[in-house]
């Protein structure tokens, strides 16, 4: 069992760097062909921040742990949102200024209701797979469109623009991009086999350590990214990559298990856990979006996020 547990935390922390490496590497590639930062950002980072969850689902429904992978991706987007920007906003209240983020937000809350729907049957099928990942590619093109229509003043462009690399040579940018690429699916295997081992061995569902080990591990890096982009004022930013990251959870990493493994689900997923998605992607609606002018996402309703978490886990295991 340490073994297992010691495979995972590597398997996690290398998952973690790949991913990283590789959003490195596909960013300053595309800056070098002339790509607006914005529209790196939109597309490159927010479904970089995914890919760990992508290739993990993948991986998963490949092994034949379907469960574990719809887990994987409900899980992060709980975390993401109740956690991480729950953390985040009590450290420092975020203020929500975009006005492509208040574009961006009503798009993943119609994407959350289609993953509820899809799941409400506890059967993702083969047609819904490719509905969703058909959609992943479609939203992919509105972000890059509208990436095009932001306006100068919006402070995501600044915001954006500070994280992209410069001066990158194409050679170097182009191995992070193979280093990523061959590393990525590599971890995730050994992340997902002793993951399985670990629940089975306390007796734990698939789909439990989906929506928790596995969800909190891959959305750690988000964390870290938030606490330090919010303490650099970039409160736009961290918002955005939790909205893209979401946003491409749903619609790529869910439709994994779906291409891959189409089978019945753990009753859970339409019971319990879909919805909980679908709750705290409201509450985050409702903190954010505000047709008037600017809108904070205050300590309070940090504190109100995070509470919804330990809520959440508290009901996954009582």
């Amino acid at each position: 069992m340490i073994t297992q547990i010691i495979i995972f935390l590597i398997g996690l922390a290398v998952l973690s760097w790949s991913a990283d490496k590789f959003v490195y590497g596909a960013s300053a590639l595309a800056k070098n062909y002339g790509v607006s930062p914005m529209m790196i950002g939109l597309t490159i980072v927010a479904m970089g921040s995914s890919a760990p969850e992508i290739v993990v689902s993948a991986t998963a429904s490949l092994n034949g742990n379907p469960n574990t992978a719809v887990g994987n991706a409900i899980g992060s987007n709980i975390t993401n949102i109740a956690l991480v920007l729950g953390i985040t906003a009590l450290i420092k209240p975020l203020l929500v200024s975009s006005t492509t983020l208040k574009r961006e937000l009503p798009v993943l809350l119609l994407v959350t209701l289609i993953g509820v729907y899809f799941l409400s049957d506890n059967y993702l099928s083969q047609t819904e797979g490719v509905i969703l990942i058909t959609l992943f590619v479609l939203v992919l093109a509105i972000m890059a469109w509208l990436s095009l229509k932001v306006e100068k003043n919006d402070p995501l462009n600044a915001e954006t623009a500070d994280e992209v690399p410069n001066n990158i040579p194409t050679i170097k940018a182009v191995m992070w991009v193979v280093v990523g690429l061959v590393m990525l699916p590599l971890s995730a295997h050994f992340l997902v086999e002793s993951a399985v081992y670990i629940a089975r061995f306390f007796g734990v569902s698939d789909l439990v350590i989906g929506l928790t080990i596995i969800a909190l591990g891959t959305s750690l890096p988000e964390l870290a990214a938030s606490i330090a982009g919010v303490r650099k004022g970039e409160d736009d930013l961290v918002i955005g990559n939790i909205i893209g990251s979401n946003i491409f959870n749903i619609l790529a990493v869910l439709a994994m298990p779906g291409l891959i493994i189409p089978t019945v689900l753990d009753m859970n997923v339409s019971a319990r856990d879909s919805y909980a998605m679908l709750g705290v992607t409201i509450l985050l609606f409702l903190f954010c979006f505000n047709l008037r002018g600017t809108r904070r996402i205050n300590r309070y309703e940090g504190g109100i996020l995070v509470m919804a978490f330990l809520f959440y886990q508290y009901w996954l295991f009582k």
